[in-house]
């Protein structure tokens, strides 16, 4: 049995201050609505470096002791595309927006208030959970379905 497949490797963060959280306005089509800041890893680089990195190019803040809280995961051609799942309330800067998209600080009791991409909610449970650390996209009869554990 052949155990390696390709992998695509991203991180993704929850910036928190006090009961709000950063989310982005994304401008691509691909996963389009309010999400949280991210990207993919470089070659090379450490998974903590990439979200640092990342965070700072799409949001202009220098975040400080990220923590891994889960894991993200859908099938992709060959293979499947892994999202690191990070939070922190550490951060330092002036907020700003990128080519990514619009970042502005929501108030979590008015999350429902925006457009957030489709998954959003579920990502945030398991962000939020000392329970929960994967989120899996299965597909079953050509429907992704949503597999948290």
């Amino acid at each position: 049995m052949d155990r390696t497949e390709r992998v695509e490797l991203t991180a993704l963060c929850m910036i928190c201050r006090g009961n709000e959280i950063l989310i982005q306005n994304r401008t691509k089509n691909d996963w389009s609505g309010y999400v949280f800041p991210g990207g993919h890893v470089e070659a090379g680089e450490s998974i903590v470096q990439s979200v640092i990195r990342e965070m700072k190019e799409e949001t202009g803040l220098t975040i400080r002791n990220p923590k891994l809280c889960g894991v993200k995961q859908f099938p992709i051609e060959n293979g499947r595309y892994i999202v690191f799942l990070f939070k922190t309330d550490r951060f330092e800067g002036e907020l700003c927006s990128s080519e990514e998209g619009e970042v502005e600080w929501a108030d979590r009791s008015r999350l429902s208030s925006y457009a957030l991409a489709d998954d959003m909610e579920d990502l945030i449970k398991v962000m939020d959970s000392d329970e929960l650390s994967e989120f899996q996209y299965i597909i079953e009869d050509e429907k992704w379905i949503v597999a948290l554990a």
